[in-house]
């Protein structure tokens, strides 16, 4: 029941910057605010277009929260959520929201875990009532939870084993964050996986499962107040559960001191990469105006057909087929920034890669122009006002600000923010954060052994 941010961060960095621009809304809409006394949150984002809802329960845990040896155990357990309560027996929701012509689906990430129906208005209280009820009322047995590993084993085999892109992003990760848990991947490693246990999953509800451990985001055709009344009639009889800590505190990384790199041979790789990752800070832990630059640098050096990495190696020398970058601005702890591309035919990946830091070097030295740098801030902004249409896109927003350390109002403001960067500080964020003693350097190419035409 996943559409993940869960091959890794790298996917997900990915995503979020092609697919939905940072995290903002570009013009102000009245979003409203609420706090239970059981300590859930609740944001309101009305959009009367439509008599129709997307409602989302978002848990403060994701695999980065995770104990050592069971990676995995997020996802893992957000597979198992919808196994069924004592009042909701297995598959029960889930024929409920299909009736109504709803949709629902389930996600998981390094920081989060999210839930989200899409249902007719006059059904919200309903599936409200399904989630306050499973919040707290998970029933699992061994027939359930076994088959179910199976499930998530051979996700991972499809999402990862037999992806080499992915397997190579895991690697990345693994090599970036030296002491940090987003080292490990979402869906985990295979052989911690391969021992989950429903002890483990019901171990793992009890300690980050409950109304103060929780964001509710409800976009679309309702009214504050009245959805603060449902709300109230159905989260609001959950217990807080005190097992919770917050804030959440994980191993921070060591001042990175050594460039790395590494290489994966795979014989179903047909076209050669390289991917390189900076760990930088995400918006929880920049300095003021620092995550908003990088945003505008990740535009200005890899963004479409006319930024930097593009048009110098794709269209002026021609030494790439492909090039870009991209900056995930949303993570609790470090983030990364990521630059990634393929060579043409007869091209190595060690030209490619010299060609790319040329490209960063003379953005370091020279810095970026006036026109540039006004195209780029206005075209985020505009990007942004256009997702606004999809309700979806803006409960994402929000819930996804929330679980990484922003507020409502950071959201509200994001706009603000970017037509304040300079040229200047896109320069020093370059300059400071694109350094490569901060990186590591991943090559994927064919495996051309003969033990690899063997396998294959």
């Amino acid at each position: 029941m996943s559409f993940i941010a869960m091959l890794s961060r790298t996917a997900a960095a990915f995503i979020a910057a092609a697919l939905l621009a940072p995290a903002a809304i570009a013009e102000p809409i009245k979003v409203a605010n609420f706090m239970l006394p059981n300590g859930l949150e609740l944001v309101v984002i009305p959009d009367r277009r439509a008599p129709v809802v997307t409602h989302m329960i978002w848990y403060k845990v994701g695999s980065a929260d995770e104990t050592a040896g069971k990676s995995g155990l997020a996802h893992f357990l957000e597979h198992l959520m919808f196994k069924g309560t004592a009042k909701n027996p297995t598959g029960h929701f889930s024929r409920v929201v299909a009736t109504i012509g709803g949709q629902e689906n389930a996600f998981t990430s390094s920081d989060y875990t999210g839930y989200y129906q899409r249902v007719p208005t006059e059904q919200l209280k309903t599936v409200m009532e399904f989630e306050a009820d499973r919040m707290t009322g998970l029933q699992l047995t061994d027939e359930v939870v076994l088959p179910e590993r199976n499930v998530i084993l051979e996700e991972q085999n499809q999402r990862v084993g037999n992806n080499p892109r992915a397997r190579l992003g895991e690697q990345i990760d693994a090599a970036l964050f030296l002491n940090h848990p987003y080292g490990r991947p979402v869906i985990g490693w295979r052989q911690e996986m391969e021992g989950l246990t429903r002890d483990d999953a019901l171990a793992f509800y009890r300690r980050f499962y409950g109304p103060n451990g929780a964001v509710v985001v409800i976009a679309g055709d309702i009214d504050p107040e009245q959805a603060r009344k449902f709300a109230e009639d159905t989260y609001g009889k959950v217990k807080r559960n005190d097992v919770i800590v917050a804030p959440r505190v994980r191993p921070q990384e060591p001042p990175p001191v050594a460039s790395r790199s590494l290489t994966l041979a795979d014989a179903r790789v047909e076209q050669p990469l390289m991917q390189r990752s900076y760990l930088v800070p995400s918006f929880a832990n920049a300095q003021r105006g620092e995550s908003e630059a990088l945003e505008v640098l990740a535009h200005i050096l890899g963004s479409g057909s006319s930024s930097r990495l593009y048009r110098t190696l794709a269209v002026d020398k021609p030494v790439a087929v492909s090039a870009a970058a991209g900056y995930d601005s949303s993570a609790l702890d470090l983030s990364k920034f990521t630059i990634f591309g393929s060579p043409r035919p007869g091209v190595t990946l060690q030209q490619f890669e010299a060609e790319a830091d040329a490209v960063i070097a003379e953005l370091i030295a020279k810095g970026v122009n006036v026109d540039e740098l006004d195209r780029t801030k206005s075209r985020l902004i505009a990007d942004a006002t256009y997702a606004q249409d999809n309700q979806a896109t803006m409960a994402r927003w929000y819930g996804g600000a929330l679980m990484t350390g922003a507020s409502v109002d950071d959201v509200r403001r994001w706009p603000e923010r970017i037509r304040a960067v300079t040229a200047e500080q896109v320069q020093d964020a370059a300059r400071k954060w694109l350094d490569k003693r901060r990186s590591v350097t991943g090559f994927l190419i064919k495996d051309t052994s003969p033990q690899a035409e063997k396998k294959s």
